[in-house]
């Protein structure tokens, strides 16, 4: 049986949805005004925090994307449940 779930868990993930969720959005948006600068910049700013957040949450929960190192070069952790989208 797998393990509950910490509540920094959860904590991480939402603000990992949260910040691609601006993401997706501002990816809409410059679609359609490819010269705005403000939001390309706010599209830098959001797409480095989103990567910063996820190197953190893998570090300290598994992965998240492929093709990112595991936390352990002795098991494959993709085989351990829960995978990110059945949480």
């Amino acid at each position: 049986m797998a393990q509950p779930l910490s509540p920094d868990y959860y904590k991480q993930l939402e603000e990992i949805q949260a910040v691609d969720f601006v993401i997706f959005e501002l990816v809409l948006y410059l679609d359609t005004h490819p010269n705005d600068s403000q939001a390309i910049e706010q599209y830098n700013h959001y797409a480095a925090h989103s990567l910063k957040l996820k190197i953190e949450f893998e570090a300290k929960h598994g992965p998240l994307r492929f093709g990112m190192p595991m936390r352990n070069d002795q098991r494959w952790e993709w085989s351990e449940a829960p995978w990110p989208w059945q949480v």
